[in-house]
């Protein structure tokens, strides 16, 4: 009878335990997979409409960026400098990111993202200050990414961290060697911040971490490519007339809004329009120029320099020397991005000092 029991499938009392186990197990699965849902239901729902801190945010760009963000969502900006002119709804912060105070803006508010645009870009500070403020205040924001779970970081680079080489290929992918701090030490900081934003990348998978390092940045902008087109006679090199790719402002604001989309993650050059050859770009700008050979260009921008008389360093001169362009391809299949703004448009936003 006994026998009969046991092959019908009745359990015995050892068999009993192991299967109340097993089932409680099965509740504790479900429990933590309900539990998984909604925590990624929620940090959906936050990154999608969340607050945004902006570093930087009293640059041109970061003002740029302020005011197409905070018709849509929360804005936090943090700068050392003031923000007189800021939108009412946008919470500012002037504060140095290097202080312990910085933290308590992570630690307060359930951030959906950051986006690091505070950096230092002074060929005439003093080394160490512009080493601290960049790398070491840096340094600090992952760490308070990190602790507060922010679930997203977005770092404006450049493509300049791949450095203008006499034998670069014609396109850079993401995924070749940022040798841009080789000739010209001021680059190196940048070139520091886009490998420790990679490390944290892979140190921390749960974030959404997104470098994007866009060409030639034009507009109202005070970059050296800005600065350069804007001159009335503008030097250039006897003997090299290099294809140059630049890039809208507002082209990069709006990569920036596409990166802070949920899902998004990487490397991503950005491009704008096609490239061109330099000497068209200031044909189109309707500018004179005075061709120099490059030995007598660098002495003389060096005794400039020293003069306090150009704000042109001369390892900038490889810029107009050499080939320095990217392959945007991977921002456009993965981001969705498209310039918006033609080439003629592009450069003359160097001439546009008026707020759009």
């Amino acid at each position: 009878m006994k026998e009969q029991e046991l092959s019908s499938g009745v359990l015995t009392r050892e068999e009993e335990p192991q299967e109340g186990e097993r089932r409680r197990e099965e509740r504790r699965s479900g429990g933590r997979r309900e539990a998984d849902r909604s925590h990624t239901e929620i940090l959906l729902a936050r990154m999608q409409s969340g607050p945004v801190a902006i570093t930087g945010i009293c640059g041109r760009l970061g003002r740029r960026l302020a005011r197409q963000l905070h018709r849509e969502r929360p804005v936090i900006g943090l700068d050392r400098r003031p923000f007189p002119d800021r939108p009412k709804d946008i919470e500012f912060h002037q504060i140095d990111v290097r202080r312990k105070k910085a933290q308590d803006i992570f630690r307060q508010g359930e951030l959906a993202a950051l986006v690091h645009l505070g950096v230092m870009h002074d060929p005439r500070g003093k080394s160490e200050e512009h080493h601290s403020w960049n790398i070491s205040g840096f340094q600090k924001i992952l760490e308070w990414v990190g602790r507060y779970d922010v679930p997203k970081l977005v770092l404006i680079s450049s493509s300049n961290v791949y450095g203008p080489r006499p034998d670069n290929p014609q396109f850079l992918s993401e995924d070749v060697p940022l040798l841009g701090g080789g000739s010209f030490s001021d680059m190196r900081d940048l070139v520091e911040l886009d490998m420790l934003a990679q490390s944290f990348f892979w140190k921390r998978p749960d974030i959404e971490t997104v470098i994007l390092r866009p060409s030639h940045i034009l507009g109202t902008v005070r970059n050296a490519p800005s600065n350069y087109l804007r001159l009335k006679v503008v030097p250039t090199l006897m003997g090299f007339d290099p294809m140059i790719q630049v890039v809208h402002q507002d082209d990069v604001v709006q990569a920036i809004r596409l990166a802070l989309e949920p899902g998004v993650r990487g490397v991503f050059n950005i491009a704008g329009p096609r490239p061109v050859a330099l000497s068209h770009a200031l044909k189109l700008l309707g500018r004179a120029t005075l061709p120099l050979p490059h030995g007598i260009a660098r002495r003389g921008i060096d005794r400039l320099w020293r003069l306090r008389m150009t704000s042109f360093p001369a390892p900038e001169l490889d810029f107009i020397r050499y080939v320095c362009m990217v392959d945007d391809s991977r921002a456009r299949e993965q981001l969705g991005y498209e310039p918006r703004f033609d080439l003629e448009q592009t450069l003359r936003a160097v001439d546009d000092e008026r707020w759009v």
